[in-house]
């Protein structure tokens, strides 16, 4: 909890206490209050209890040591791509994906004084990237912070008004700052994709489309990769996402990251996953879900 700048403080230790009194209500979420992750929580889970974790890390611990119920966790944005070290803590979680949900993003830049002479602006690195036309355009300098809501909270400890701030709107009145522009994000489109975790799978859902989410290593050969896709196409499964990244400092084990449109136990994903197995070191599924947006489309 010291790890939040001064002003987030009192608001976290209430948060805390009134999620430590009812933790299957608590959703754990990275950030101080008022930034997107609290938002998401608050939309996706109305009678949850969110509960501010200083990073990703300290989120998926409150669930993993029974502290939350689950967390809400983004993964990707419509403008600056995936999330930094989430492929890396997802699989090491030891949690599931039970759900997905998306938040559109709005920012508002937000200080001290008039908002005239500022040289610094503050905010998660997402937050920055989502923004930095619009920075470049202003000749503002970015300063990356753990989160937007506590790059605000941080602005308002600082008490410079040469320093401002990216966040919710919402967080501008959490810490008594004031709105100089909103609407700073570089595109109307800018959406961001949350994941839930909890420590076990939900029940099956009866009705309606459903997500689920792998990660795996292809075997060292050539074509591997090409192999092993070829399942999904052969039985019409869609993958709507795949990405690669590496694990360590060899650079020669490269693993995936996906997502497709149905689940475990369809006949067609059963095939697919038993094709990609063959061509593949090792296979894991963390989550099956209901989709939450439809994929697709022209």
């Amino acid at each position: 909890m010291e790890n939040f700048p001064a002003p987030a403080r009192p608001i976290v230790t209430e948060m805390v206490a009134a999620a430590a009194a009812e933790p299957a209500r608590a959703v754990a979420f990275q950030g101080a209050p008022g930034a997107n992750s609290h938002i998401a929580a608050r939309e996706a889970f109305a009678d949850g209890l969110p509960l501010p974790c200083f990073s990703f890390a300290d989120a998926i611990d409150a669930v993993r040591d029974f502290h939350a119920d689950r967390a809400m966790i983004p993964i990707e944005n419509s403008l600056h791509g995936r999330v930094a070290d989430i492929h890396y803590l997802l699989p090491e979680s030891g949690l599931v994906i039970t759900g997905e949900h998306f938040l559109p993003i709005r920012y508002a830049l937000m200080g001290l004084g008039d908002g005239s002479g500022l040289r610094d602006v503050m905010s998660h690195p997402q937050a920055l990237g989502q923004c930095r036309h619009w920075l470049r355009g202003k000749s503002l300098n970015p300063v990356a912070y753990p989160d937007t809501a506590g790059a605000a909270a941080r602005v308002a400890e600082l008490a410079d008004p040469a320093v401002a701030a990216l966040a919710p709107a919402g967080a501008a009145e959490i810490y008594g700052l004031t709105i100089f522009q909103q609407g700073i994000e570089d595109a109307d489109h800018n959406m961001t994709r949350f994941v839930v975790l909890a420590r076990e799978a939900a029940a099956p859902v009866a009705t309606g489309k459903l997500m689920t989410t792998f990660i795996f290593e292809v075997k060292n050969v050539p074509a591997a990769l090409y192999k092993a896709m070829g399942g999904f196409a052969t039985n019409g499964v869609n993958m709507t996402k795949l990405e690669s990244y590496q694990r360590g400092a060899t650079f020669a084990a490269t693993e995936f990251y996906a997502d497709i449109e149905g689940a475990p136990g369809d006949p067609a994903v059963d095939r697919a996953l038993d094709e990609l197995a063959y061509h593949s070191k090792w296979v894991r599924v963390l989550g099956t879900y209901p989709q939450a947006r439809p994929r697709g489309g022209d």
